[in-house]
């Protein structure tokens, strides 16, 4: 620990998560400017603190500031502007919701929002006749929670022109009856149908949803996130905030690959990032989503679902294509993020990936795979053996309505077995980057490491665990929201607590690894900073 300057904050009192340092040791940070310039022992902070030094007394733990490797901003912040479902969990809940939406806001040409869980409905298919009921003067689009699907009225149907005969798009499913009649709820490409349709939001409103994005992700420790899709709307949007000074997170904009279009669009890709990297933005990554998910039969997976007439999912990149486009990108230098659920959509990715390190040669490229849901045990050393992050959102790993009534059932018991494999990605020397998904789950980083430690659903914690061989230790855990995910960033100066480190950080009531702190999802952050500056005083 160097002893020299004088630190313009100290925080004392607890302890820290650094490397080193013994778990619940007493220990101190001092940050001089935007750096770290000590951490140790406080009586060795003796010389390094003046009368001019702000002293800020802690009991809890201080911990690097967590950075979500995926995530979704700016569509967070404006669902608190929409008709928001997400803290609901039934169909009469979400329906006296829409309704009083819909009548708080009688200018509104469209009803759009979302946050529906599947399990509310049975099959997981939401039906026009109650929207219709309600709201009969306006089309309404609502997503489900994960994004993959939107209930529909009658309205927005006829308004897309969606009838008996309309066909399925080759990247989605409308859902039908024993008819053949569209029964209000559209999977993945088939939501574009309607969607298209609605105005997209102003500049203006984005921005707005980014900062109030910004404010609950800093009150929640985070200091970086990824934003797992950047288009041509929302980069402009970023971009304006960070010229502004406006935005004081750190982040990684992942610009959305087109998959109805093929190569002709990574020229424009080159360009975006050239425009779109800017003071705290850097638009140097490409978001590629290779398949849906497990829950509506979109999963690209090996084998077919165990339901009649599921098939085996959709590989939205076909596999020829998906070479040709990683190889390209990387030899370009992008960082590539991909969307994989099922195990097949897993290895076309990792395929891809092998393929371009074959053409272009090695390089520092942090390749990483989001979701990662199903993985055959075959493609789990593959990880470390390419150099591809593992990328989770462990607050799925459990046994809950969604898990228990249309994952597993449909992926059989073995199957089953290969999901969310922490555990066996670590052993196998894979590095593992946490992120939420929000709005899909919570973006709580504190709740989320819970469930990859318990791999039990904090809102039943004496439920049996969901394979529990997969459980990992709170250091691991702890280490994928901070030091996997900064990785992952390319934001090599923060993601642990050094000498010389950038002075994002974030404060915990308590210390989670003392005896009797109880679960992690407990606990609560008091302070959160970034560059050494508070972003969040929860005092």
């Amino acid at each position: 620990m160097p002893l020299r300057g004088i630190a313009d904050l100290l925080l004392t009192g607890g302890s820290v998560f650094a490397p080193g340092l013994p778990a619940g040791a007493d220990a101190a940070v001092a940050v001089a400017g935007s750096r770290i310039l000590a951490v140790g022992p406080p009586d060795r902070m003796v010389e390094l603190v003046n009368s001019d030094t702000r002293v800020i007394e802690i009991e809890g733990l201080v911990v690097p500031g967590f950075q979500d490797a995926h995530i979704h901003p700016p569509w967070g912040g404006l669902s608190e502007l929409r008709c928001a479902l997400y803290d609901l969990s039934t169909e009469a809940e979400y329906l006296r919701a829409i309704a009083a939406y819909a009548a708080e806001h009688p200018e509104a040409a469209w009803i759009e929002g979302g946050g529906w869980r599947m399990p509310a409905f049975p099959r997981g298919i939401a039906r026009k006749e109650p929207l219709d009921e309600i709201v009969r003067d306006r089309p309404v689009f609502l997503e489900n929670r994960d994004g993959h699907g939107a209930w529909v009225n009658s309205r927005a149907l006829a308004a897309a022109g969606i009838e008996r005969d309309t066909p399925d798009p080759p990247d989605g499913r409308i859902e039908r009856d024993a008819r053949g009649e569209p029964v209000g709820t559209l999977h993945e490409g088939a939501m574009e149908l309607v969607e298209r349709l609605i105005p997209p939001p102003t500049q203006a409103e984005l921005e707005e949803g980014i900062l109030r994005a910004q404010r609950r992700l800093h009150a929640l420790g985070i200091t970086a996130w990824q934003d797992a899709w950047v288009t041509e709307e929302t980069l402009p949007a970023y971009r304006a905030l960070a010229e502004g000074g406006e935005l004081t997170a750190r982040v990684v904009a992942s610009l959305w690959w087109d998959r109805t279009q093929g190569l002709e669009q990574v020229d424009e890709l080159v360009e975006r990032r050239r425009w779109g990297t800017v003071g705290r933005v850097d638009a140097g990554t490409v978001k590629i989503m290779q398949d849906g998910v497990c829950e509506n039969f979109t999963a690209a997976m090996l084998e077919p679902y165990l339901t009649d007439g599921g098939g085996s999912g959709i590989s939205f990149v076909e596999p020829g294509l998906l070479d040709q486009a990683v190889t390209r990108l990387d030899g370009l230098g992008f960082q590539v993020h991909f969307h994989a659920i099922g195990d097949r959509a897993v290895r076309e990715a990792l395929d891809a990936i092998e393929h371009a390190g074959a053409t272009n040669g090695p390089r520092d490229a942090r390749h990483h795979i989001a979701h990662i849901q199903v993985v055959h045990p075959d493609d789990v050393p593959r990880f470390a053996a390419l150099g591809v992050v593992a990328n989770g959102q462990p607050l799925w790993a459990c046994h809950e309505a969604q898990m228990d009534e249309l994952t597993i059932p449909f992926l059989g018991p073995e199957r089953s077995t290969h999901q969310y494999p922490f555990a066996s990605l670590l052993a196998a020397g894979a590095r593992l980057a946490f992120g939420s998904d929000w709005t899909v789950s919570s973006a709580n980083p504190l709740l989320e490491m819970e469930v990859a430690v318990r791999r039990v659903a904090p809102e039943t914690r004496d439920a049996d665990p969901f394979l529990a061989e997969q459980r990992i230790s709170l250091t691991d855990a702890l280490t994928a929201f901070t030091a996997g995910s900064a990785f992952v960033n390319r934001l090599d100066e923060t993601g642990t607590i050094e000498p010389g480190k950038l002075a994002d950080l974030a404060v915990i009531d308590r210390d989670p690894f003392a005896p009797g702190a109880g679960p992690i999802g407990d606990a609560k952050v008091v302070m959160t900073l970034v560059d050494g500056q508070v972003v969040f005083d929860a005092d």
